[in-house]
């Protein structure tokens, strides 16, 4: 169905029509002029996400219902690496008329089993017509206690460096992807050079080669909100010091989290989390793995410090690891590799501008 015939507040209305608040702090939702949120006992946190079709992600290889799980999904991992609690999400669209009503729904499906994931009610959002492909803007609504907040600037000498699960995935998952997508347009190009009709029906049945690399595909596509982590270190009554999660690569991010505290770091490349996978595609691209790890981007894990004196606890906490410590500001962001070389860590991730 042409989204024409449905319209701006018909499309809204099939969209959301049986979306129910599970949050007490969501009073009104959908419906009307402004959401109507009460939060009477805590710190409200707002954080917003722009994604661009050809900039953020490519529907050559993302289906519309991974997109919106995704798009949900790394805005509630910010309000966790606040150490707060997501509630509600305002949705805004820019949609081409290349797009049905039905790949909406998918795009809609998507979002909302990323929300009934995490317990977080739609509240609101935006559509309107776009030239260029879809825009997505998703706005994530959250609580905590003002004394519960983590912020990027609380780092302190001595503290520990941890980070959840591994890293480098979902940036071989990419490359991965690429790889395929480029193997694809080639057979393209080359059948309609020869003017080979067949080769050319026979390539909309083409099967990229991602035998063996499914985890690498899962990092990449379905991207997860560590809320588990929150929760753990809540039950184990770990208070990091600071913490973001890392969604431009660990190196960029721990140089925010060492400048805004004014303080150095020391990290050890033996520590760093790695798939077996991750290695794996990263030697058959020829690339070095550790850099795919330190600066490939989009896990959404959480780097993050904590006292020393939780030692113990951090080391007996599942799918968290010790890589480093954090220093005094003047001996600056160190790497110790392998071999005992120590290297100036540089931000090297993604750079959206």
């Amino acid at each position: 169905m042409e989204i024409a015939k449905l319209g701006e507040f018909g499309l809204i209305d099939r969209l959301t029509k049986d979306i129910k608040p599970q949050n007490e702090s969501t009073k009104y939702g959908v419906g009307d002029d402004c959401a109507v949120l009460h939060y009477p006992d805590s710190e409200v946190l707002v954080t917003t996400d722009m994604l661009m079709e050809g900039i953020h992600f490519d529907l050559t290889y993302i289906d519309l219902q991974h997109l919106g799980y995704k798009s949900a999904m790394v805005n509630i991992s910010d309000i966790f690496a606040m150490n707060g609690t997501p509630r509600q999400m305002t949705v805004s669209l820019a949609i081409s008329k290349r797009f049905s009503v039905e790949d909406i729904e998918q795009f809609y499906e998507g979002l909302r089993l990323a929300c009934a994931k995490w317990n977080v009610d739609i509240v609101g959002g935006d559509t309107t017509s776009s030239y260029t492909g879809l825009a997505i803007s998703i706005t994530c609504i959250g609580e905590a206690r003002k004394e519960d907040i983590i912020y990027r600037n609380g780092a302190k000498e001595t503290d520990l460096i941890c980070v959840s699960g591994d890293l480098g995935a979902a940036y071989m998952g990419l490359q991965l992807l690429e790889r395929e997508k480029s193997v694809y347009y080639a057979q393209v190009d080359e059948a309609k050079k020869k003017g080979d009709q067949k080769a050319l029906e026979e390539l909309t049945h083409f099967q990229p080669d991602f035998a063996g690399k499914e985890y690498l595909l899962q990092r990449q596509l379905k991207t997860e909100a560590r809320g588990d982590i929150i929760q753990r270190l809540r039950e184990a009554n770990i208070q990091p010091t600071a913490m973001m999660d890392i969604s431009d690569g660990l190196s960029s991010e721990l140089i925010h989290i060492c400048k805004q505290s004014h303080v150095g770091c020391r990290i050890f490349e033996k520590n760093i989390p790695i798939d077996y996978q991750t290695a794996v595609m990263a030697e058959e691209l020829n690339m070095n793995v550790t850099t795919c790890a330190l600066n490939g981007g989009e896990d959404y894990e959480l780097l993050f410090t904590v006292p020393i004196g939780d030692h113990e606890k951090i080391e007996a906490m599942e799918d968290v690891r010790l890589i480093g410590h954090i220093t005094k500001e003047s001996l600056g962001h160190i790497l110790v590799t392998r071999d005992d070389q120590e290297f100036e860590l540089k931000a090297q991730g993604w750079q959206p501008l």
